[in-house]
């Protein structure tokens, strides 16, 4: 049918129209100039260093009272029981880069949103969730648990990498399009140059990787029930951020030939697993060192099949990022046995002590610990002692004589168990806790499992979790979450019923069982509150400033066996992290249905704010080009829906 010259001349200035708006869209996404240094938020972190610290202070301690909801943008992600999967809790933290918001969602879709409105702009969709939960620990895929995304420009185009499970993607960050010639039509396989070949449906990641120059250098997370020889590596790679070409791979489990190999007894390096790097990393720019925080090796809490100090699971790993050689290294536990995961976050900075200015890495771990170290060689700040520990009486288990403590800072968390900590409110309380922990193995941090079973404090949960810590590098503070939740580490043998191998995988002679939770009266832990906490650490001094439990615990308030006691704070459990601001604020959102902003300073609790699920993310700030400061947090899991939430100051 032909066109009447009137109608196509028509027709041709509105394709001209829609193409003048896709263009200006596309400037606006990639060519307007950057906000003010400060106003952004481009990095997980905040910035390479992973302070999660803002100079932002329009929101401040003056004015945080008034702070109110902005918009809200639900990720739409739901359960989808056609694959067997349901969303995780949603933990993006986003970047912010020219008033657009780029993150994951829970089904790892890449998205970029609009900072001032939250309306959505783009989304990419990996199909994921078809893949199935990935042999998941926690029932909604652990696979799924992912907490950001890495942008790179060399000033004429942007890429956002984004983790799909066993795949890194690259997307055209104004189109949210993939971009054909990284790799194989814009994706990496992830498991393509491990050490061994890898199940693709157990293998994922849950941090962002990080951008250094033309690379993009990422871990891998791998659920600690996937069990079994030669079970998914550690390994730790570096891709050309244009093509997506292999630069460089570091073995986190060392192979022949490789320093750290001998801590590896009876070639046990060539069939264990894991040793992950799946908390998040920090870079050094202007040095190209990288810091990883490498986690544990398969068995979690067997390690006969695996003897030695097993180089390089629970790690601080000091690396050139141009090469992926090691620096430096610092093992924090020895041949772990507890999931402790050695350091969950790295923090740069630079602090002070004895008159001495020093570029510090500073490491929070599960163990409750700090450990700081000067950056460019790895020597401890303060000295790190090794001392003698309980060793195993388990049948084929050798325990490292000793493990590593630092002699300052303090620990933030509680280490160790006795009957003395078993919570006590009534006399008839203390009774039936102390009734409870009978026939179990205390004492030390570092007290090993057992065939009778080991109550471990803190527990596998921390400690600190991924949230990590915070800073402020004005003033030499480091903020960090702990949790003090008792759990029993019960060993059985192999053939014995029951025990956490759901799968069938793990051949080793013994495995372990997870007893009920010692609760008692209705769901009350046995051991005392508090249950959570935050600390405030002065690392010029090495020392504790203060310390606070944070969040409202309803499960004691709604106690009946608690009614008419004056209880103390407990705490709400939670593994997100916090936000620090020049505006003399810490932010955070314990899970308790309510987002807090505290005084840095004294850990005054200054302003709470309702919001509709339990806040599941680590917060970050910015300000849009309109000159207005917003504060966002991540909130809910798949069982009541997950959205992101932004917070700001009334219009005046």
């Amino acid at each position: 049918m032909e066109i009447p010259i009137s109608s196509s001349q028509e027709h041709m200035k509105k394709v001209r129209s829609i193409t003048v708006l896709v263009l200006l869209a596309k400037s606006t996404l990639l060519c307007a100039p950057p906000l003010e240094p400060g106003n952004e938020w481009p990095s997980f972190g905040a910035d390479p260093a992973n302070s999660h610290y803002s100079r932002l202070a329009q929101i401040n301690k003056g004015n945080v009272t008034e702070l109110q909801i902005a918009w809200e943008w639900k990720t739409g992600d739901v359960p989808m029981p056609q694959y067997g999967v349901a969303p995780a809790a949603f933990q993006a933290t986003p970047l912010m880069i020219n008033d657009v918001l780029y993150l994951p969602t829970p089904y790892h879709r890449g998205v970029a949103l609009d900072a001032k409105t939250g309306r959505e702009i783009w989304s990419y969709d990996p199909h994921v969730y078809e893949w199935g939960n990935g042999l998941g620990s926690d029932g909604y895929g652990a696979w799924s648990k992912l907490r950001g995304v890495a942008i790179w420009t060399d000033g004429k185009q942007r890429r956002i990498f984004l983790p799909t499970r066993s795949r890194l993607v690259a997307l055209d960050a104004a189109t949210g399009k993939l971009i054909p010639t990284f790799g194989r039509e814009g994706t990496v396989d992830l498991t393509e140059h491990l050490i061994w070949r890898a199940d693709k449906t157990t293998y994922s990641n849950t941090s962002p990787p990080v951008v250094f120059k033309n690379l993009v250098i990422i871990g891998s997370s791998i659920p600690d029930r996937i069990v079994y020889p030669q079970s998914p590596p550690g390994d730790v790679q570096a891709f050309d951020v244009r093509t997506g070409k292999l630069v460089w791979s570091f073995h986190t489990i060392p192979q022949t030939g490789e320093f750290g190999n001998d801590t590896w007894e009876d070639d046990s390096a060539k069939k264990n697993g894991h040793a992950n790097v799946w908390a998040p990393m920090a870079l050094d720019e202007k040095r190209g060192l990288i810091y990883l925080p490498v986690t544990s090796p398969a068995n979690d809490y067997y390690g006969g099949e695996r003897k030695g100090n097993n180089l390089f699971g629970d790690s601080l790993v000091c690396l050139d990022a141009n090469t992926g050689k090691r620096k430096w290294h610092f093992q924090i536990v020895h041949h772990d046995l507890w999931d402790a995961d050695g350091v969950l976050a790295v923090n740069l900075l630079t602090i002070h002590v004895d008159g001495k200015t020093i570029d510090a890495a500073a490491a929070v771990s599960k163990t409750g610990f700090t450990y700081v170290f000067d950056r460019v060689t790895g020597e401890p700040v303060w000295p790190i002692l090794e001392r003698p520990v309980p060793q195993s009486d388990i049948p084929g288990e050798r325990t490292s004589p000793t493990q590593p403590f630092p002699t300052k800072p303090p620990a933030f968390a509680q280490q160790g168990f006795t009957p003395d900590d078993v919570v006590d409110f009534t006399p008839e309380i203390k009774a039936m806790a102390l009734e409870k922990i009978k026939g179990y193995r205390y004492g030390s941090i570092f007290n090993p499992p057992s065939l009778q079973g080991t109550l471990f404090l803190p527990s596998n949960a921390g400690g600190a979790n991924w949230g990590g810590g915070s800073i402020d590098p004005e003033k030499g503070m480091l903020y960090v979450r702990a949790e003090n939740t008792l759990k029993v580490i019960k060993m059985v043998n192999q053939d014995d019923p029951g025990g956490d191998d759901p799968f069938g995988f793990t051949k080793f002679p013994f495995k372990y069982i997870s007893p009920p939770a010692l609760t008692i009266a209705g769901g009350l832990p046995v051991n005392k509150p508090p249950y959570a906490t935050l600390t405030a650490i002065d690392l010029n001094r090495g020392e504790i400033s203060w310390q606070i439990p944070v969040g409202d615990n309803l499960l004691l308030k709604s106690n009946p066996a608690l009614k008419g006691l004056n209880l103390p704070a407990a705490g709400v459990i939670g593994h997100a992290g916090t936000l620090v601001t020049a505006g003399g604020l810490v932010f955070l959102g314990p899970g308790d249905r309510k987002f807090y902003a505290l005084d840095k300073d004294t850990g005054k609790v200054l302003w709470t704010g309702d919001i509709s699920s339990p806040a599941t993310g680590t917060p970050m700030t910015y300000r849009t080009s309109t000159g207005r400061q917003y504060v966002v947090i991540a909130t809910g899991s798949g069982k009541d829906g997950t959205s992101l939430v932004a917070f700001t100051l009334p219009d005046k």
